[in-house]
């Protein structure tokens, strides 16, 4: 997505008007412009239940079918669990099961860990009925304690972060570094800029407790590594925020979340080198080879992506397993990771001895099959 097109989505999150369920007549021209994009190649549709939970679940289960019968998957924000608000027409992870058992479609369960908080364990037990039954869901989790959204999300109005386990001051901005003092300060950010990118602590990473949470959500079988990366901003000379930069490698000074730096790089420390619950083989398996196959069905051209074997894609990485890890933090946000020595695409280096190609620009776009 362009980053003024992001921007302007961003801005909406604060607009109730679209959160509404549609019209009969509404739903049927947004479906055939599904189906127009999905025919044009498309990767699948995304779906930000989360951003509209009062909508009618009919509507999602219609998207379902639509994608079932276009060979597409989904990639779903669920919408808030029945412990984060028991008034939602129906639990976030359990809408998605149903969705795939009754419509055949492959529905991918977007970052597991920060739509289920400490509830992961009573989801992850749906995910696994829900496999064990014959459905096709898919699952992705990031290594983080906290997510990053746009402060006007209907999830962070300040009447609803009881239900989330958190307060106000979970919530810094990402342009400014300011940490939300309180509901009147809540509102009043929302209210003047919803669009806001603001990063949201919903586990404490330094507390065994959340900590185990975590790491249930990249163990889980199957549990696909996911950056859920944001766009970088910088702040403008004469004040404001510019995201556009035509500069490589982007100048320093960025914001974002760590994740879009570090997500890989910090998984691999964290289930390989430091706890050893991943074989490498596992680790590689899981932030390239499955990632690939949920886009199998939908485009002929991931198929020869995330594996090595003869007539493959040449996208080769090739790490020091002595000097890998993640450098990315919250208050130094786009530094890249350690250990990365070689990196090709399309059998092109990208990166060669640790350093980036600056001059390298192989890589082409993958669009389903029309």
């Amino acid at each position: 997505m362009p980053v003024a097109d992001f921007t302007a989505s961003m801005d909406l999150l604060g607009t109730p008007d679209w959160q509404r369920s549609s019209s009969p007549a509404e739903r049927r021209r947004w479906l055939s412009l599904l189906e127009d994009e999905l025919g044009a190649g498309a990767l699948g549709i995304g779906v930000l239940m989360g951003y509209a939970p009062r909508s009618d679940p009919d509507e999602y289960l219609a998207l379902s079918r639509l994608a079932a019968a276009a060979h597409a998957p989904t990639f779903t924000h669920v919408r808030e669990l029945i412990e984060a608000d028991p008034r939602t027409p129906i639990d976030g992870s359990e809408e998605l099961v149903r969705a795939a058992a009754e419509t055949g479609a492959a529905m991918h369960h977007c970052h597991v860990n920060s739509t289920s908080l400490r509830h992961i364990d009573r989801v992850l037990g749906l995910l696994d009925r829900s496999r064990a039954a014959g459905s096709r869901v898919t699952v992705e989790a990031y290594p983080y304690g906290a997510g990053s959204t746009a402060i006007g999300a209907f999830f962070l109005a300040p009447e609803k972060l009881a239900g989330l386990g958190i307060t106000p001051s979970s919530l810094v901005l990402v342009d400014t570094g300011e940490r939300i003092a309180d509901e009147a300060r809540l509102r009043e950010v929302r209210a003047i800029d919803p669009g806001a990118t603001c990063i949201v602590t919903f586990l404490d990473e330094a507390d065994p407790f959340d900590r185990a949470h975590l790491h249930r959500a990249l163990a889980y079988p199957d549990s696909i590594v996911a950056s859920d990366a944001m766009p970088i901003s910088w702040a403008a000379s004469g004040g404001g925020t510019v995201y556009e930069q035509h500069e490589w490698p982007l100048p320093a000074g960025g914001h974002t979340h760590p994740r879009t730096a570090g997500t890989f790089a910090k998984s691999l420390r964290l289930m390989v080198l430091d706890s050893g619950t991943w074989s490498w083989v596992e680790a590689f398996r899981r932030c390239s080879f499955l990632p690939a196959r949920v886009l199998d069905e939908v485009s002929s051209g991931m198929r020869g992506k995330g594996h090595l074997t003869i007539g493959a894609d040449a996208d080769v990485v090739v790490i020091d397993p002595t000097t890998l890890t993640d450098r990315a933090t919250y208050a130094d946000p786009t530094r890249p990771s350690r250990g990365v020595r070689e990196l090709f695409v399309h059998g092109t280096r990208v990166v060669h001895a640790g350093e980036i190609v600056t001059d390298a620009l192989p890589g082409r776009a993958v669009r389903g099959d029309a």
